[in-house]
């Protein structure tokens, strides 16, 4: 196989719900010497297109709307090229459209260039990401998995090629993914946690958007212990 698993992280400030958290995320570069998918860009664009060197952004996957991963995903969408035209396809879920707007509206706020302003509140990712959607890198596939609850439009990535998870902040290692603690809709998060895990291999390695990384196996046989942790945001 020639498709591969880089990553690169990266640390940054997040805000949500007036709240600032500190943030140390995981980036993935899937491809090979020449085209790369990106999932999840944050914080610092120069690192992740380092690691991406010559070759081509084929697309840059997020896996939710939060700020963390719209942070810098024009920087990497763009690699470099000045013509919007060149620049890689960004995809996102519909879910998350409004965490999109809010973010890009907020920046564009910022801008004193009245016809910037109105390119960023205009802006809208070139992919909306469904279930069961399939991307082609290399010799590898990588399927999406709709997951809602972390946020509505989160989603899932697998790649039975390459034997992984890539789990978003909608799975981390042993917890449901969150930012800060602090969770949209556990219950909703955990039934789509569950559905994601049962009929996936034991072996297969999950790769978080924040953390270490772990299996289906292990987080699979903690998934009802979680329960508790939904009792106790009620």
């Amino acid at each position: 196989m020639d498709a591969r698993i880089e990553q690169v992280v990266t640390s940054g400030r997040l805000s949500l719900d007036d709240t600032d958290y500190d943030v140390e995320n995981n980036t993935y570069i899937i491809g090979d010497d020449d085209e790369v998918v990106v999932i999840d860009p944050a914080h610092d664009a120069e690192a992740i297109l380092k690691e991406v060197g010559d070759r081509e952004v084929m697309a840059v996957l997020l896996t939710d709307g939060n700020e963390h991963h719209l942070n810098v995903v024009l920087e990497v969408a763009a690699a470099g090229e000045e013509d919007e035209e060149n620049w890689a396809p960004i995809a996102l879920h519909r879910g998350d459209r409004l965490l999109w707007r809010d973010y890009f509206g907020r920046l564009a706020k910022e801008e004193d260039d009245e016809d910037d302003a109105k390119a960023l509140r205009s802006l809208e990712p070139d992919i909306w990401l469904e279930d069961g959607g399939v991307f082609e890198i290399a010799d590898a596939q990588l399927e999406i998995v709709h997951t809602p609850g972390h946020t509505p439009g989160s989603v899932c990535v697998i790649s039975e090629q390459l034997g992984v998870l890539f789990s978003g902040d909608t799975l981390h290692r042993g917890r449901p993914g969150s930012i800060g603690g602090v969770y949209e809709d556990l219950r909703k998060q955990l039934n789509s946690i569950g559905a994601l895990l049962t009929p996936l291999p034991k072996d297969l390695k999950v790769l978080p958007a924040q953390g270490e990384e772990t299996t289906v196996g292990e987080e699979d046989s903690r998934w009802e212990s979680w329960g508790a942790l939904a009792q106790d945001e009620d």
